[in-house]
């Protein structure tokens, strides 16, 4: 088989021309390339103008249902009863005992408490709770609220916690809580972001030049991921204009959008050049090259969409805001590929080979001049289907045993231990963890909208809660509880229990808010009968509606990725056989990372392979949900270049096994340079010092690898030489159909 493509030929013997709408698109721009170029210039100006602050409109946090009963609970807590589980706490250690520097903690209180928008601020020293004064009488908390959302209280804390830290006479303080935690963790996203780019650029720019070897061909993905890279940039910044948008999305949209743009404009690229050596001019090569393999593109892209839509099922902004943005982001790269590249290679012409800097190297390699059916793709493909069922067996068998794992994960929101390890919140919170079990850092909280305060039944109720298995005490405005009875009576503070119209209770507790045994705390609170409606919040009780949110919401979003998908490819292939075929593939391509993210960071093994983090025993409960999304889709889109030669091969032959062969002869060495890409940009996520986009970037970097190398190199031979002519099988009704409504080149 010639690697030279086969044209259909005019009657002088050269290449017909093309037809369809893409192929008319391409000439059109191609004709009027001068006006398309100084239009994509200035919309790539506007968009770095636009763009240029998008990272100071993201939001914090978005981890929460905004119907859930705990964040109902903490919206009442602050409307109500000003008033709500600490979101600041500085961690204040003595030179000495903590009473001998009761002057400077009552002084740092006081300066936290006067500060505009801050709602309380209580210490040791202004209460005398002994919970919030370590074992050793050394170290003592001072917990605070900030009022506002999550964004206020992190746009207040980067601002108050400055003043706060360090040095106040005998105290040594360091700062920890939610909003100081988001505050930190921006900071280091925005750090991150321009480490991983740093790394992944000249990767990238490396594996485009030993795929083309031509400087200038090297050169125009590359142009493409920056114009997409812009263009992120000002998705992300309107979004934001409009709705909540993760702070995280930078990071992840932006490395998808620029590995999209590049492979995107790898594969019209090395299409345009086959034209060429197929002896078409300049513009009949981009307009064929738009035609089939600008198609792909459109298919692929829809394809990512779709799996990227499913993340709008769930009622949490961040995936949402995610969805919103990778979506855009995804088209924008499309786009980009399918209306910048056609002037661009217009342009250059037959230039697109110059500076051939690994030429002499390349005519070394074996089979250099051994043509299409001797080259190494063609040559696994042939091997692979000659013993399709014990080759194919093994590699699934395989996969599954990486999947294993999983079973055993364990899920968890976000805290302190997502920041690197050492980092000063990460730091006070380690001491808390190990000094103040009864502090009341993260309460349960328990709100009663219409229960009167002198209610009767009230410290019935605080008694039974105080008995519960874990309680260090309930305090409410009828005094404190512990141990299934009364412990004090109301004191100074009890009136803040009490607000306009109904009541609120603290429940402190020694089960850590974000373990297994928090959150079944904090469903036996709510299993407890209440004297009134009883709304149940804190961290635990979050964490309890967050997992329950996701869990009841992934049906669907299987449902739409695994309908949408069936769809599309019958709608590709005509076929009803390859869409489940691939599904089961793709599948089958995420179960590597999926097992490597509960053996590396949640048990913490080969830690060393992705740098240091803090593991905690679990997982954070939406990156797995992201990961699939994003993963799956990237491995259909694969899925679809592939498919798109062999099927091509397949009509033009009908030979099941010569199309497998050309197919992957074709697209072997694009489909390993697009997932080398793809895996440096979302692998450099890796290196973040965030442990939750060291997960998301080395998950997705696996399962791009294994869908390149495994899948597609082992499995999808296997699996089409099994079913044989069978591949290409569809009842005579959808024939039909696909005639009339198929995803065709014209």
């Amino acid at each position: 088989m010639s690697t030279t493509i086969r044209a259909r030929t005019g009657t002088d013997g050269e290449p017909a021309p093309v037809t369809g709408r893409l192929a008319s698109l391409a000439r059109t721009l191609v004709n009027r390339r001068g006006i398309a170029m100084l239009l994509v210039a200035l919309v790539a100006v506007a968009a770095a103008v636009i763009g240029a602050d998008a990272e100071s409109k993201l939001s914090s946090g978005g981890y929460t249902p905004t119907s859930a009963e705990s964040l109902q609970a903490d919206r009442l807590l602050a409307d109500r009863f000003h008033a709500g589980a600490p979101n600041l706490v500085l961690v204040a250690t003595a030179d000495g005992d903590l009473d001998s520097a009761a002057e400077a903690g009552r002084s740092l209180t006081e300066q936290v408490a006067t500060t505009p928008d801050v709602v309380y601020a209580q210490s040791y020293w202004t209460t005398g709770d002994p919970t919030l004064r370590s074992p050793d009488g050394r170290t003592g908390l001072v917990l605070v609220r900030l009022g506002g959302d999550e964004n206020h209280a992190e746009h207040l804390a980067k601002d108050l916690v400055p003043t706060l830290v360090g040095r106040h006479g005998p105290l040594d303080v360091k700062a920890t809580g939610t909003a100081q935690v988001n505050a930190e963790a921006n900071e280091q996203s925005a750090k991150d972001l321009t480490g991983a780019e740093l790394i992944a650029a000249p990767i990238t720019l490396l594996i485009l030049l030993a795929t083309f070897g031509s400087l200038v061909a090297a050169a125009l993905p590359a142009v493409l991921g920056v114009v997409s890279v812009l263009g992120t940039y000002a998705v992300l910044r309107l979004l934001a204009s409009v709705t909540s948008v993760s702070v995280f999305s930078l990071n992840i949209t932006t490395a998808l959008g620029f590995g999209l743009a590049v492979d995107y404009s790898l594969f019209v690229v090395t299409r345009y050049r086959e034209e060429l050596g197929a002896g078409r001019g300049t513009t009949e090569a981009i307009a064929a090259s738009l035609r089939s393999a600008g198609r792909t593109v459109l298919f692929s892209a829809l394809t990512v969409v779709l799996s990227l839509a499913a993340l709008l099922v769930f009622p949490i902004y961040f995936l949402r805001s995610l969805a919103y943005a990778g979506i855009v982001v995804v088209v924008l790269a499309a786009a980009s590929s399918l209306l910048v590249l056609p002037p661009l290679l217009a342009l250059i012409g037959h230039r697109i080979d110059r500076w051939d800097v690994f030429a002499p190297l390349r005519r070394r390699l074996p089979g250099a001049r051994s043509g299409g059916r001797g080259g190494v793709w063609h040559r696994l493909a042939v091997t692979v289907m000659r013993r399709p069922a014990l080759i194919g067996g093994t590699v699934a068998v395989v996969l599954l045993a990486l999947a294993l794992p999983f079973v055993q994960a364990r899920f968890a929101l976000m805290d302190d231990r997502v920041l690197p390890r050492g980092s000063a919140s990460q730091v006070a919170s380690d001491t808390i963890r190990s000094e103040f079990h009864g502090a009341q850092t993260s309460p349960v909280v328990v709100v009663l909208p219409d229960t009167d305060p002198g209610n009767g039944q009230l410290a019935d109720y605080a008694q039974r809660l105080s008995a519960l298995p874990g309680t260090v005490r309930v305090d409410a405005a009828t005094g404190t509880y512990a141990q299934g009875a009364p412990a004090a009576p109301p004191g100074p503070g009890a009136a803040a229990f009490s607000g306009s119209g109904g009541t609120w209770l603290s429940v402190v507790s020694d089960r850590e808010a974000s373990s297994a045994e928090g959150e079944s705390y904090a469903k036996a609170v709510r299993a407890v009968h209440a004297p009134g409606r009883a709304l149940v919040g804190g961290d635990a009780a979050t964490q309890v509606d967050t997992k329950s949110s996701l869990s009841g919401r992934l049906p669907w979003a299987a449902a739409i990725i695994a309908v949408s998908m069936l769809v599309l490819l019958f709608l590709f292939s005509g076929s009803v056989v390859i869409p489940f075929q691939q599904l089961l593939l793709n599948m089958l391509s995420l179960t590597a990372s999926f097992g490597a993210m509960v053996y590396v960071f949640q048990d913490g093994h080969l830690k060393w392979l992705v740098g240091d983090f803090v593991h905690t025993g679990q997982l954070e409960v939406t990156v797995p949900i992201l990961m699939f999304c994003v993963a799956f889709g990237l491995s259909m889109d694969y899925s679809v270049f592939l498919l798109s030669r062999i099927r091509e091969e397949y009509l033009a032959t009908g030979d099941n096994t010569r199309a497998v062969a050309f197919g992957m002869e074709r697209t072997g060495r694009l489909i390993t340079a697009a997932a080398l890409i793809v895996a440096t940009v979302l692998g450099a996520l890796a290196t973040s010092g965030l442990s939750i986009l060291k997960l998301l970037g080395a998950g997705l970097a696996l399962a791009v690898l294994v869908d390149a190398t495994l899948v597609r190199g082992l499995l999808v031979p296997a699996a089409m030489r099994l079913l044989g002519r069978a591949n290409w099988w569809a009842p005579a009704p959808l024939k039909r159909l696909h005639a009339r409504i198929g995803l065709t080149e014209d």
